[in-house]
């Protein structure tokens, strides 16, 4: 089997402008970054109604066996526009941290990608540049307002906001800067996270227009004075300069599929730490223009679906008309207890145990957010016949919708009978918008109550700086605020190792922090890194350019 790199360099790909003529684009609204990828303005759309149907794809807890989540969104697609629907994906761009460290890039696999992979992956349309840039530009206001007089009182024990970059360095978590005298600035603890968790990322995907990014921006919380009052990027005056930063950046990317499907790619926030969803620009350009929108949510639903509909669909009055569940045999055998390296074997009994962790996603679906779901079970050769039988009988036992889908090997084709189930679900789906809590909930009712409906959690405990956090913020008038939980996306719960389907546990929140340019508090439950660590063999050593300057070891 070639290479997800030799597939794409062997496809057939349309020019740019042969795409955004398709998807209804006028010329005078494309901006070419090369032959094939452009820049869509989205302001001239701006009065078009919402038409689509939208198509959320999310997954059950990831597993060292993969889902395949994008590569799924991407065969749906395909598969619909085989179908002859109108179709249109909206997906996150990469961050280029994974791409040389461990997970890999975010254009899916074999014959579901999107492409150019190469000019994706690397580098795109310089949009994460832009965020890394704008996050930089305001840190560096911070330091100089101090450095210049401090007119604002900023103690400088108390600046919370960090520097990013688009590169997984672990060295750079807690550093020291401002040393080397009185003309390099105060000496001040700080750090940097990656680009995709800063602050400016969440609140360049929830903005819906250049005027609400710029308020989203101007509202960040960047210190606090010594009396411990908030001091913002407006405050400052560093909302402005950061929005005209981010001007170009903020037009949606649009590409192709292997398909020929378009798709807008565009922002990526960390799932596990902010909301993991593509930008709202992105996704409302796509529902104006195609019948059926595909996005997907990072991680488990637990996560990405619940961030996607109680965050980004509540601030921008979206809903899914239809959920899809992607999960593979062998990441239901790991629920069930079966160790890396064994997926491949015949297990019943470990499959239908880790059929809970499934199934208990499937129950959040339909019973806390009301929404149909259909599961995509992403199939292998080597899966067993009579396994996939045992998985199809446990659904129907439970009403639930079920196709296997071969987009990896087989592309669009390989997901038709996917994309039919999903079109005749979206078409007759009656889904309003069903939030996980209340709006007037204060942030600690909030918390409990995503812990008892989603992560199935018996108890909430909370430590006494999270206790101090939540009413300070309460206090401050941040309580209407969508709460973000920061834990992680292997388990329900907030231990790793508690796989399937956990009940009864109690969930820890440690601390809490507003992201009040983004609109949510993040409630942190469990550690979370913000910066990425390379592992001992990154995915970087195999990478090189040839001398004719063809890249070679990309995935």
């Amino acid at each position: 089997m070639a290479s997800d790199l030799e597939i794409a360099r062997a496809a057939k790909l349309l020019p740019i402008e042969d795409i955004a003529r398709d998807a209804g684009f006028e010329p005078q609204t494309v901006s070419p970054y090369g032959r094939y990828i452009a820049k869509i303005d989205p302001r001239p759309y701006a009065e078009l109604p919402q038409r689509a149907r939208l198509v959320l794809v999310t997954a059950i807890n990831p597993t060292p066996a993969g889902e395949g989540k994008t590569t799924m969104s991407i065969a749906l697609a395909d598969g619909m526009r085989l179908l002859g629907k109108r179709v249109m994906l909206a997906l996150r761009e990469p961050s280029l941290g994974p791409v040389f460290g461990m997970k890999g890039g975010a254009t899916g696999g074999g014959y579901s990608q999107v492409v150019p992979m190469e000019s994706i992956n690397l580098h795109f349309t310089g949009d994460l540049h832009a965020i890394t840039a704008a996050n930089n530009l305001l840190c560096a206001m911070i330091d100089n307002h101090i450095h210049q007089g401090n007119a604002l009182g900023i103690d400088p024990r108390r600046v919370c906001f960090r520097h990013c970059l688009d590169v997984n360095d672990r060295q750079l978590r807690h550093i020291v800067q401002g040393i080397g005298g009185v003309q390099n600035g105060v000496p001040r603890e700080d750090g940097f996270d990656i680009t995709a968790a800063s602050e400016v990322m969440a609140a360049f995907c929830l903005a819906s227009d250049l005027s609400d990014l710029k308020a989203r921006l101007g509202r960040m919380v960047a210190a606090r004075t010594y009396q411990g009052k908030p001091v913002t990027a407006s405050d400052l005056g560093a909302a402005g300069a950061m929005t005209a930063l981010l001007r170009d950046a903020f037009s949606p990317n649009l590409v192709q599929t292997l398909g020929h499907t378009p798709c807008l790619m565009h922002g990526g926030p960390f799932a596990n730490i902010a909301h993991g969803c593509n930008s709202v620009a992105a996704t409302r350009l796509a529902l104006k223009m195609a019948d059926f929108a595909v996005t997907e949510a990072g991680f488990g639903a637990d996560l990405g679906a619940e961030k996607f509909l109680d965050i980004k669909c509540r601030m921008n009055g979206l809903w899914p008309s239809v959920v899809v569940l992607v999960a593979t045999l062998r990441a239901l055998k790991h629920h069930g207890g079966v160790p890396k390296g064994e997926y491949g074997a015949p297990n019943a009994a470990a499959l239908e145990k880790g059929m809970a962790n499934l199934l208990r996603h499937v129950q959040n679906i339909t019973e806390v957010w009301r929404t149909p779901v259909v599961v995509a079970l992403n199939r292998f050769n080597s899966d067993a016949p009579e396994e996939l039988r045992l998985v199809s009988e446990a659904l129907s036992a439970h009403g639930v919708a079920l196709a296997c889908c071969t987009g990896w090997a087989d592309g669009g084709q390989g997901a038709t009978e996917l994309a039919e189930l999903v079109c005749e679900v979206a078409q007759r789906s009656t889904a309003q918008p069903s939030y996980t809590y209340p709006d007037d909930a204060s942030l600690t009712e909030k918390l409990e109550i995503l812990a008892r409906r989603v992560y199935h959690a018996g108890a909430v405990s909370f430590t006494q700086q999270a206790r101090k956090d939540l009413a300070q913020l309460e206090a401050e008038g941040y309580g209407a605020c969508p709460v973000c939980v920061a834990k992680t996306q292997y388990s329900m719960s907030d231990d790793a190792s508690l796989l399937g389907a956990p009940e009864g546990y109690t969930l820890t929140i440690r601390s809490a922090r507003l992201s009040a340019g983004a609109g949510f508090v993040v409630a942190f439950a469990g550690s979370i890194i913000a910066m990425p660590g390379l592992p001992k063999a990154p995915a970087a050593l195999g990478i090189d350019v040839t001398p004719e300057g063809e890249i070679v070891g990309l995935f």
